[in-house]
């Protein structure tokens, strides 16, 4: 195994998960306020937009870092002769605690399936990276294809744990046209799957008794297979939209443009409690909740990204962690980490 830099940052990876959170909250809030299914044309539009570009695909790039991390947080920590194992399971245990209790307030939370994942994809990490990219592929090509959303994480956590392997974001410069290659492949089959899955796409979603048989039978079958196609073709679509942001990020004037993304990534698991805590603050402060439409919750989305934005622009001016991932990381090694900006160089 090749020696990896114990302190440098791969900021790339900071731009991927908040880009990633940028989509996850879209979904959500849906549910969280407890919206009813689309009735205007205007909120079907956008509900097809969300299906067609947004459902399944923000999640997967999640879930793929996930995986990624866990293989730069153990293969830092075995280089520092570290307790690596029994840090990383303890890691994860506070993951699953937090998971629970946010259970509590977003039944669709991810982070409990991140943490029960994780322990499983444990001994893969001593596994070859070529044999994880195969059994990743499987996996995902079967919970893809039957639309088992709950089960993905875990195939995407062993190609994330591959693409560690690979060292694939600490080589970006090297292997650029081999991205770019990849990256355009997966636009064209993603391209290909919109057209197909555009097919299905409800114009109506209407009281199933009002309908004939037929249009029941075509209603049906829309309602059904518009998001089950959208969820087999995720993968893809995720892998064009990393690669896409890959390929931009080495443009110093899109890292520059898009800074405000990386310190939303780094602070990713405080921004993903705090959306639910937003949402639910707003939804109960002018009550919305059950009282609101889809495209009107876009508009809550928009307000949140600009909160949390700027919050963590701010935070990370002064301190080294976001809050959530200091008290994570103090559960991690049951030690206080400086949490102050020093003029000392920041670490890992």
């Amino acid at each position: 195994m090749e020696p990896i830099d114990l302190n440098k940052r791969i900021h790339t990876l900071d731009y991927l998960r908040g880009f990633a959170l940028l989509g996850i909250i879209l979904v959500n809030i849906p549910g969280l306020l407890r919206i009813d299914l689309p009735q205007t044309s205007v909120d079907i539009a956008y509900n097809n937009i969300l299906t067609l570009f947004v459902e399944g695909k923000f999640f997967s790039i999640f879930s793929f870092l996930f995986g990624l991390g866990f293989y730069i947080f153990l293969t830092r920590a075995k280089a520092k002769n570290e307790k690596a194992y029994l840090f990383f399971i303890r890691r994860i245990v506070i993951l699953l605690l937090i998971g629970i209790v946010h259970m509590y307030f977003q039944p669709g939370e991810a982070l409990t399936l991140y943490a029960i994942f994780g322990l499983i994809a444990l001994p893969f990490y001593k596994v070859r990276k070529e044999i994880n990219v195969v059994i990743g592929l499987i996996i995902l090509g079967a919970t893809a294809y039957l639309g088992l959303k709950i089960a993905m994480p875990f195939p995407l956590i062993l190609l994330g744990l591959a693409a560690g392997q690979y060292r694939i974001f600490e080589k970006i410069e090297e292997n650029r046209k081999k991205i770019i290659i990849f990256t355009i492949v997966m636009f064209g089959i993603s391209l290909v799957g919109w057209f197909y899955q555009w097919k299905y796409a409800p114009d109506a979603y209407l009281p199933l008794d009002n309908l004939s048989e037929e249009q029941l039978a075509n209603h049906v079958e829309k309602i059904t297979n518009f998001p089950l196609i959208g969820m087999q073709i995720s993968p893809f679509v995720s892998a064009f939209y990393v690669g896409t942001l890959v390929i931009l990020l080495q443009h110093p004037l899109i890292q520059k443009l898009f800074s405000p993304l990386r310190e939303y990534g780094r602070m990713a698991l405080t921004n993903y409690l705090g959306q639910t805590a937003l949402i639910l603050l707003i939804g109960n402060a002018l009550d919305l909740i059950s009282n609101i439409n889809l495209i009107s919750s876009l508009w809550i989305c928009v307000g949140i990204y600009i909160l949390q934005l700027l919050f963590s622009k701010i935070w990370l001016k002064f301190f080294r962690l976001g809050p959530i991932e200091w008290l994570w990381r103090m559960g991690t090694y049951w030690s206080v980490p400086q949490l102050l900006k020093t003029k000392s160089k920041n670490s890992n």
